[in-house]
């Protein structure tokens, strides 16, 4: 029942504020707009609390730098993760795949907040615009979220990082901060049912600018993940099976990519 409730409201209440976000576009400047949309990501965070019985906790705030750009490198586990992580700031951009172009109007409210669309299937001419876009964003002394892995992940695993992230670092010299998470016990992917229980978000330690990208992709991964498994909560599953713990998902970007690779090589050996 209370999935039911839930899910009703999150559908009721995100297409009110399509409608109301889509009107705001059309002023001049964002910050109308922007206000709105942290509204609505608190509106969902309480609706998590209290209909889905999902309890938010966020902690690690000292680590973000007070001024100036950064990277929030966050783990992505849930629906859910994005409304938590935009309801902490007031002006947040963040990186999202072309996908989600694909409702009415997302585009131009997308576009509004300064959003940076990619296509995820990469390449070279996504770095580019990734950068160009991003570079908007830096020079504004925003913060920026991306999800690293590309993909939302079932909880207990992860995906293969993409190198994105590290450009991006690269590109605006600034320190990125990781972020744990196991909201995906409680509110997994894109899952109907959602699980009550508590729930951690967690900013860790920055990492500074100055790292190659084999070093930074290392740290990276291994701070994201270490403690998102660290704050499993094993007295109370909800969506996750304990045999899920670690495993590496293979996305279908990835899958192409290495199956590609692969028909190279034996092509090459022929």
């Amino acid at each position: 029942m209370r999935s039911l409730l839930f899910n009703i409201f999150f559908g009721s209440v995100t297409v009110l504020y399509a409608i109301v976000c889509v009107i705001l576009s059309v002023l001049p400047g964002r910050k109308i707009m922007m206000g709105s949309l942290r509204r609505y990501t608190r509106l969902m965070v309480w609706g998590m609390r209290m209909i889905a019985g999902i309890k938010v906790q966020v902690t690690g705030h000292e680590h973000i730098p007070a001024d100036g750009p950064i990277i929030i490198a966050a783990k992505h586990q849930s629906y859910g993760d994005g409304f938590v992580v935009f309801s902490q700031f007031f002006d947040l951009s963040f990186v999202t795949g072309d996908a989600i172009t694909k409702f009415l109007f997302i585009g131009r409210i997308l576009d509004k907040a300064g959003a940076v669309v990619i296509n995820n299937c990469g390449g070279e001419d996504q770095r580019k615009k990734m950068a160009e876009t991003s570079q908007v964003v830096r020079e504004q002394g925003r913060r920026l979220l991306i999800y690293p892995e590309g993909h939302l992940s079932k909880i207990g695993t992860q995906h293969k990082y993409r190198k994105g992230v590290y450009h991006l670092y690269k590109d605006f010299s600034c320190p990125v901060v990781p972020l744990a998470s196991n909201l995906g016990q409680r509110w997994n992917q894109n899952d109907w049912v959602k699980h009550p229980g508590s729930a951690n978000l967690e900013f860790l330690p920055p990492i500074m600018p100055g790292l190659g990208k084999d070093e930074f992709m290392a740290r990276l991964e291994r701070d994201i993940e270490t403690r998102s498994i660290a704050l499993l909560d094993l007295d109370n599953l909800g969506a996750l099976n304990p045999e899920d713990i670690g495993k590496t998902e293979e996305n279908d970007v990835a899958r192409a990519k290495r199956e590609a690779r692969e028909a190279g090589a034996v092509g090459e050996n022929r």
